[in-house]
């Protein structure tokens, strides 16, 4: 017999014993309905039957839904985590085995991203480039396995600082704006045997969109430009990703750079030294035609597509420089122009009399105009063209009794054709 029944039981016996015993019962008839309310809540909580107390003893606890499984991917990341004088080429790897990647990241201490992308169906992650020499990185992965339950995993290395470094110094500079004819030159401070992977190194874009080819003259020069000149208004821009790179056995880049450059305007001024004259034009405008006097019979022009490298308002042009001993020295030749590397320049020129000026050539090999001594403002056609000049602008010099210049002499390797200057080198 349970406890309820049990109470009941009392209750009708109490009543039988008549107004007697109720009234020796009296006052503790309240306190036997309080003792089964208390019997009750005591039954209910340590009794038996919920359907709550039931499932907990059975063992099927608390109603919530049972734990997923771990995922079964496994990702792999080389070098290990806290590993130091890592390569830059070849050492970073990451790898997914029971499932496949899906997100790889790869950062500098600078949050500088390492662009790369997942290859093998999914199951590696390859860097499209060489890390950085001395540098900081950190690499975090996640792969998923075939029930979509993922598995992340994050390491974090520093890359070796090489013994032996070498740079590239760059034509133009970076803010620069130059004529249409201004290539990127950069030229190595050390012999490039690994030609291939440095030129991987560095970009260059426009915008507007343009192909751009590089090329290399030697071992020590790479230069890049389009097929044409460059259109008016291009923006250029030049990534110097060298740092990390080997540029010979040992030798390793360290420039880590951006370069912007802007193109002025597209001005072409063809000198013809038949006819003893030079016409400028301007982004397709004839504005000027001058009279000149180009290199002797004895000492012509070379013909060709010359880029302007420098300006001098005033400097000196001694002969023996370049191999003409003692047959002059002027030492304040007027707004002189470089042309090239072995000493052409277009210049005011002050010794010869203006009448002489489109009806002889008697230069040296240089292109010359009517100046005055002193240079400046003056009003001539020297001072004209030199104040409507600059860095990049090219001349062109045609039907001279010279050979046409080679590209690598000076900024104009517009004189070699585009099928030759982007063919494998």
């Amino acid at each position: 017999m349970d406890l309820k029944t049990m109470a009941r039981n009392k209750l009708k016996l109490d009543a039988v014993g008549g107004d007697s015993r109720a009234r020796v019962i009296g006052g503790s008839a309240a306190g036997l309905v309080l003792l089964l309310v208390v019997l009750l809540l005591v039954l209910t909580t340590c009794g038996g039957g919920g359907a709550g107390s039931g499932a907990r003893a059975n063992g099927k606890g608390g109603g919530g839904d049972p734990a997923k499984e771990a995922s079964k991917a496994v990702v792999k990341i080389a070098p290990e985590d806290g590993a130091d004088e890592v390569a830059t080429s070849g050492a970073l790897r990451v790898s997914a085995a029971e499932g496949k990647l899906t997100e790889v990241k790869v950062k500098d201490s600078k949050d500088v991203p390492v662009k790369g992308e997942i290859t093998d169906g999914g199951t590696a992650w390859k860097p499209r480039t060489h890390l950085a020499a001395g540098t900081k990185y950190s690499v975090d992965a996640i792969a998923k396995d075939s029930e979509g339950r993922t598995s992340a995993k994050h390491a974090a290395f520093t890359t070796f600082v090489p013994k032996n470094t070498f740079v590239g110094y760059f034509t133009p500079e970076d803010g620069d704006k130059v004529g249409a004819g201004m290539p990127v030159s950069i030229n190595f401070n050390r012999p490039i045997a690994h030609r291939e992977e440095v030129e991987k190194a560095i970009s260059v874009t426009a915008d507007p969109g343009v192909e751009v080819e590089g090329h290399w003259f030697g071992a020590q020069r790479l230069d890049f430009r389009p097929e044409d000149y460059w259109k008016s208004g291009t923006k250029v821009s030049v990534d110097l990703n060298l740092s990390g790179v080997e540029g010979s056995g040992g030798v390793y880049g360290k420039q880590r750079k951006t370069v912007k450059f802007t193109i002025g305007r597209q001005q072409v001024s063809v000198v013809d030294a038949k006819k003893k004259t030079m016409t400028v034009t301007r982004d397709g405008e004839k504005i000027k035609t001058v009279p000149i006097t180009s290199g002797s019979p004895s000492n012509p022009t070379y013909n060709g597509k010359m880029v302007i490298s420098e300006k001098h308002p005033v400097t000196r042009m001694n002969g023996d420089t370049v191999g003409f001993g003692g047959e002059y020295d002027i030492k304040d030749v007027p707004h002189a122009m470089r042309l090239s590397t072995s000493g052409t320049f277009i210049h005011g020129n002050y010794w010869t009399a203006q009448s002489q000026f489109g009806q002889v050539n008697a230069s040296h090999g240089c292109v010359g105009l009517f100046d005055r001594r002193g240079g400046g403002a003056n009003g001539t056609p020297g001072a004209w063209f030199f104040d409507n000049s600059m860095i990049g602008d090219v001349v062109e010099v045609k039907n001279s009794q010279d050979a046409t210049i080679q590209p690598d002499n000076g900024l104009n390797g517009w004189n070699m054709d585009w099928a030759k200057w982007k063919a494998p080198q």
